[in-house]
């Protein structure tokens, strides 16, 4: 089972048909939406902030997602799929959006919908990723316009396996 904190009062909330792996942890102050699934190793601290994180999101293997004392939370939106090992923190990341393995995402930084941070990037403090964009490298900058066949046959297929891989968890 999960590990499950309270903490400075405030206990993890979680949407219907959530699935949380063995070795994941959620401390604090963190909401879930519906039908998210939290992998193998990932961390959700809500200790310093808060994190909201919206309905259908995936959270994959090994991710951390933090934010800063009294300055930064973190607030996900809808149909985000956070790949292996990135790193969120203290950032806005709206909906339809695919955050590569191993990305970083600093404070206050925007990921609009319907975009791409590539594995890898490493988004600044500040940054606003415009809608329709991939951002990639380190810093992260913008390479190119996001088409509809990236949009639904990878944010979109992504996010919809993921939903399908917990169901496979859900049955043991």
């Amino acid at each position: 089972m999960a590990v499950i904190k309270t903490l400075r009062g405030k206990t993890p909330v979680f949407g219907k048909n959530c699935f949380l792996a063995e070795n994941a942890v959620v401390i604090g102050d963190t909401v879930l939406g519906d039908n998210c699934s939290v992998w193998f190793g990932v961390v959700l601290r809500g200790d310093v902030n808060y994190i909201k994180i919206g309905d259908n999101v995936n959270i994959q293997d090994n991710a951390v997602i933090h934010g800063t004392f009294e300055k930064s939370a973190t607030n996900i939106g809808n149909n985000v799929s956070i790949a292996h090992g990135a790193i969120v923190h203290g950032c806005t990341i709206h909906d339809n959006v695919l955050i590569g393995m191993n990305a970083v995402v600093l404070d206050d930084a925007i990921i609009q919908s319907n975009s791409i941070v590539a594995a890898g990037a490493v988004v600044t403090k500040g940054t606003v990723v415009e809608s329709g964009s991939i951002f990639a490298g380190s810093p992260a900058k913008k390479i190119k316009e996001i088409s509809i066949e990236l949009i639904e046959g990878e944010i979109n297929r992504i996010a919809n396996n993921y939903h399908t891989y917990s169901s496979w968890y859900k049955e043991l």
